[in-house]
């Protein structure tokens, strides 16, 4: 199973990013698929769940500001992040779990102030 993320950058608050995920190894139209981040010094969190039909969870502090998505037909989950926060720096990893629990590389998100 492998998790490839790609997307981060920095950008400047209340700027956009798009933060992609390509999964491959498993049945990507059977697995629940989840977005955490992990800022400096800080327990990595869940950010965003989107489940196999499509239904969506967010934490509180993204509510109304990040939508997580899916495209099965390319494999990929995608966070779209709007109205981005200083606070909402950190690595962010999308994860699945396939009889186990995996994560991708991370990519970094860097917001300015």
């Amino acid at each position: 199973v492998q998790l490839q993320a790609s997307g981060g950058g920095l950008v400047q608050a209340g700027g956009s990013l798009r933060l992609s995920c390509a999964a491959s190894g498993i049945a990507f139209g059977g697995a629940m698929m989840e977005w955490y981040r992990q800022a400096p010094g800080k327990q990595r969190e869940l950010v965003a769940t989107i489940t196999i039909i499509g239904a969506t969870k967010y934490a509180e502090s993204v509510k109304g500001r990040f939508t997580i998505s899916r495209d099965n037909t390319k494999n990929t989950v995608y966070l779209q992040m709007n109205s981005l926060k200083p606070e909402d720096t950190g690595v962010y990893y999308c994860s699945t779990t396939w009889n186990m629990r995996y994560w991708g590389q991370g990519t970094l998100v860097t917001v300015s102030s």
